[in-house]
């Protein structure tokens, strides 16, 4: 997950409102559910000990979201009476909380704002295609290709002059999927789509395939409906986790061997909090692997003013210079050290590795 969108949270000091609301139910109730769940937060935030124009401003955001038709949730995050970032999640929370800390608490997001594949769903025929792009928060159309029109269907006959015809329906047909893959080409690169997913007849979606540019190839999935109407949002969602455990197991994958050192005793990989936060330290954090009901991502740790300025004992930070200090969660503090130093973060549900649910990917020195 880029974790850059997240910058706007740490240009701005603490402590701060984080709030998770699930949009996914909508009833005729929902109004009313929303405006009590406003006022639960507001109280919520309050008896932690946030100030009164924070519990305002969280407040009125969650109001605000009473007739709100997202699919799935939204984050607030606020500080000093205004809501600073509010992204869509794209998987519905497990329940609406709020919490009022020194740091924005970020993690969730890692499950209910990111790995959301955007896919391009190419319906195809002999004539040509339409495409629609998908990811979870819906689909609109994007767009697609009509090729040549005449001959496009075969004969029975086997006189010369119908075999002649059938060669122009194969040339007709070749035209077309070589104008389709093109045209899907532009789809993804203008969309950046992580997944191409063909729907249509067997040959149809072969020919399309094998006229892709080769970069683009690992990416296509064969609808498993095969032809038919707009394809089913449980094809696209089956598809687009498939896509996600593969892209994690890959991660993890590189973690098992990265913890093993080289010949030089240097290992590409870390796991737990006193590596972690070391490695976060000296700026070699290159991706961060997080399991967010790991034991070592709800671990108090000591944090300073700046993203830096992070350390697993509170002495250790006075050696640092920092003359403030505060607790943190582990999770939230390596992830502030990561967007301050541009690195990623994964969500992972992998229950042995990393051991204790916090590990990372180094850079290379």
């Amino acid at each position: 997950m880029d974790l850059a969108f997240l910058h706007p949270l740490y240009e701005r000091p603490g402590p701060w409102a984080s709030v998770y609301v699930d949009t996914s139910r909508h009833t005729e109730d929902t109004p009313h559910e929303r405006r009590l769940t406003a006022r639960a937060m507001a109280r919520g935030l309050a008896s932690q000990g946030a100030d009164e124009a924070t519990c305002r401003a969280a407040r009125s955001a969650v109001e605000d979201l009473r007739h709100s038709s997202e699919p799935h949730g939204r984050a607030l995050f606020a500080r000093a009476g205004e809501v600073v970032l509010d992204p869509p999640l794209v998987r519905a929370p497990r329940a609406d909380r709020a919490e009022w800390a020194p740091l924005p608490r970020v993690a969730p997001l890692l499950e209910l704002a990111g790995e959301d594949p955007v896919c391009v769903v190419a319906y195809v025929d002999r004539k040509g295609a339409d495409f629609e792009l998908r990811n979870a928060l819906g689909r609109e159309d994007a767009g697609g290709v009509t090729g040549r029109q005449w001959p496009v269907h075969r004969t029975s006959s086997v006189d010369w002059s119908e075999r002649h015809f059938q060669l122009r329906v194969e040339n007709t047909w070749e035209h077309n999927a070589a104008e389709i893959a093109d045209a899907l080409a532009v789809c993804q690169e203008e969309t950046r789509a992580d997944l191409l997913i063909l729907v249509g007849e067997d040959r149809e979606r072969k020919s399309v395939r094998e006229r892709l540019p080769k970069r683009l190839r690992d990416l296509v999935v064969d609808a498993p409906h095969g032809t038919g109407s707009r394809l089913l949002d449980a094809d696209v969602e089956r598809a687009r986790a498939e896509h996600v455990a593969r892209r994690a197991e890959a991660e993890l994958d590189r973690f098992r061997a990265g913890r093993t050192p080289d010949d030089e005793g240097r290992a590409a990989a870390v796991e737990g909090v006193p590596a972690l936060v070391e490695a976060a330290r000296e700026h070699r954090v290159d991706e961060l692997l997080i399991r967010v009901d790991g034991p070592d991502a709800h671990r108090q740790v000591w944090i300073g003013e700046d993203a830096d300025q992070l350390a697993v004992r509170r002495t250790d930070l006075k050696i640092l210079g920092e003359q403030h200090a505060w607790p943190a969660r582990a999770d939230d503090a390596l992830i502030r050290s990561a967007v301050a130093t541009d690195a990623s973060a994964l969500s992972v549900s992998e229950q042995e590795v990393p051991v204790g649910g916090l590990g990372a990917l180094l850079r290379r020195p």
